[in-house]
């Protein structure tokens, strides 16, 4: 019993086979001395090789290598697909290969920017804005359902700009155009590509378009864009790390309409004017979001505030007639206004008594009522309608427009 070896330690033998492996001597013999010296003793040793003649036991190989095998064993269809009808294949690596360590970080880091999953943003979940909707599955959708139409000189356009005041839904258009195609949704802003460090800025700015091409097809939302690629004035009105910035991102989407590749620039801003020229040139398609319409904020009405059965059905026309100038943004506060004032009358009543009140013994949320709508009017302003004509004008100007 002394003679023989711990288990946790190794035997004479596993270390020469180890050795011989290791350093490229007799490789196959060791290996077949070490199988047939296991065997004599009652032992089995498995010793797999991972092609450059390195030997390691099978609890070491990677687990792609033994998902492979088991793969190449199994029975599969011409596609890949395991005769099951599941699709075991390997998944795209996260990351491509890239040259050095500092890259991959850089990549790493953006990475943390993908939105795992689909946003699960459905296009009827957006009141309104026909025409921007349009205008998006012409411009992203479509080339990515039936590339065949979309070649030569109908390529799909590859730079977007959703431009229109704050709050009138044109983030959740870009999730709805990711939600739409499947595609991987880089949210980009201007913290995600901006760094105090010399030189990271424009590399991180090139590492995200890379992924973005080992990802496709992918959407790149640049949210505020004007926040990163401003008008570019003299040289000594403007640091030169920003400048940096901004020429690697022209430089890079300059390079996505000159390829095939499904990788769409999907850009959103408050101020459109304020944008780069060169910027402007590079996001073929301009779409205006602007304020609803009446019918889609009478359809915002009926969802946010829905009538209950056995109560009094609320003024929706009167509502929408007062509600000229909000946002998308506005009229949800206002909804959440209105349904705050039965809750405010029932915490005044909480707020007189002095003892808690159990919750199962908390008192019903009444309805609401016609005067707790002119209150929520008077309490909630709109926000984005002092500068609506300036969108106009730049839609008029730089604007895409459906042509019937």
């Amino acid at each position: 019993m002394a003679d023989e070896p711990s288990p946790t330690r190794w035997s004479f033998q596993d270390f020469k086979t180890f050795y011989d492996g290791k350093f490229g001597r007799k490789k196959v013999a060791a290996a077949a001395e070490a199988a047939s010296d296991s065997q004599q003793n009652g032992q089995t040793t498995v010793v797999a090789s991972n092609g450059n003649g390195h030997v390691n036991n099978s609890s070491d190989t990677a687990i792609y290598e033994q998902y492979r095998n088991q793969y190449r064993n199994s029975t599969t269809h011409s596609n890949g697909v395991l005769s099951n009808g599941v699709d075991e294949r390997p998944k795209k690596s996260l990351l491509p290969a890239f040259d050095s360590a500092e890259t991959r970080a850089l990549a790493e880091s953006l990475c943390r920017d993908i939105i795992r999953g689909s946003p699960d943003v459905k296009w009827e979940s957006i009141k309104g804005l026909e025409s921007a909707k349009r205008l998006l599955k012409e411009a992203v959708v479509m080339p990515i359902k039936y590339p065949k139409y979309f070649t030569g000189l109908l390529s799909p356009w590859k730079g977007i700009l959703l431009f229109g005041p704050p709050g009138t839904g044109k983030t959740m258009l870009a999730k709805a155009v990711a939600t739409e195609c499947k595609t991987t949704f880089f949210n980009i802003s201007a913290s995600s590509v901006v760094s105090k460090w010399r030189g990271d800025s424009e590399k991180l700015i090139k590492v995200l378009f890379e992924l973005a091409r080992h990802h496709a097809p992918s959407t790149i939302f640049l949210d505020e864009i004007d926040a990163i690629i401003s008008q570019r004035g003299e040289a000594r009105s403007e640091h030169e790390a920003s400048r940096r910035l901004k020429t690697e991102l022209l430089i890079q989407m300059d390079g996505l309409t000159r390829t095939n590749e499904l990788v769409f620039v999907l850009a959103a801003t408050n101020l459109p004017w304020e944008l780069d020229a060169a910027m402007l040139r590079r996001l073929e398609k301009r779409i205006l979001v602007p304020l609803p319409e009446p019918e889609a904020r009478a359809a915002m009405f009926e969802e946010l505030l829905p009538s209950q059965p056995d109560e009094e059905k609320l003024p929706f026309d009167l509502l929408v007639e007062r509600t000229e100038g909000y946002s998308g943004s506005d009229i949800r506060l206002l909804c959440k206004e209105v349904a705050m004032q039965p809750l405010r009358r029932i915490m005044t009543l909480l707020e007189d008594t002095e003892e808690v009140v159990p919750e199962d013994e908390l008192p019903k949320v009444g309805p609401i009522r016609p005067e707790d709508i002119e209150t929520a009017l008077k309490n909630t302003r709109p926000s984005a309608h002092l500068h609506a004509h300036r969108y106009d004008k730049f839609n008029a100007d730089y604007g895409s427009q459906i042509l019937q």
